[in-house]
């Protein structure tokens, strides 16, 4: 095993891992992450923090595996691209102690939006083992 087969199982285990361990949270945090949905206005709230948790759960999963990767990705896409901006809409706070944590939670989801797209990039050096 050379230093790219280490750094990209590396990599998985970090990538995906993170996108499991926020998934297990949505399902064992879910009162106190519905209360904070509901105070973005987002509606029915504990249902949408189940269904972002199995968004996150799916995607990890799949990088973790490192199966159905186009799958995983637009699990991941749909999660990130929802979340960034209905929940860290920045431009829209007053407050600049809220505006500043919006604002890094939103370029952190679009940095972790285009690590997810990357993947797609991947089969032309090897392929994915499922599909």
């Amino acid at each position: 095993m050379d230093y790219t087969e280490i750094a990209f199982w590396v990599g998985r285990v970090l990538y995906g891992g993170y996108f499991v361990m926020m998934g297990i949270n949505h399902f064992a945090k879910n009162q106190m992450l519905a209360g904070y949905a509901a105070s973005k206005g987002v509606p029915m709230p504990r249902l949408a923090v189940y269904g972002t948790g199995i968004l996150l759960l799916i995607g990890g999963l799949g990088v973790l595996l490192w199966a159905f990767i186009p799958w995983a990705v637009l699990a991941l896409a749909i999660f990130l691209l929802g979340v960034s901006f209905k929940m860290h809409a920045f431009w829209s706070m007053q407050d600049p102690n809220m505006k500043m944590a919006d604002m890094t939670n939103f370029l952190k989801n679009m940095a972790l939006l285009g690590g997810a797209l990357l993947l797609l990039s991947i089969p032309s050096a090897g392929g994915y083992p499922l599909y």
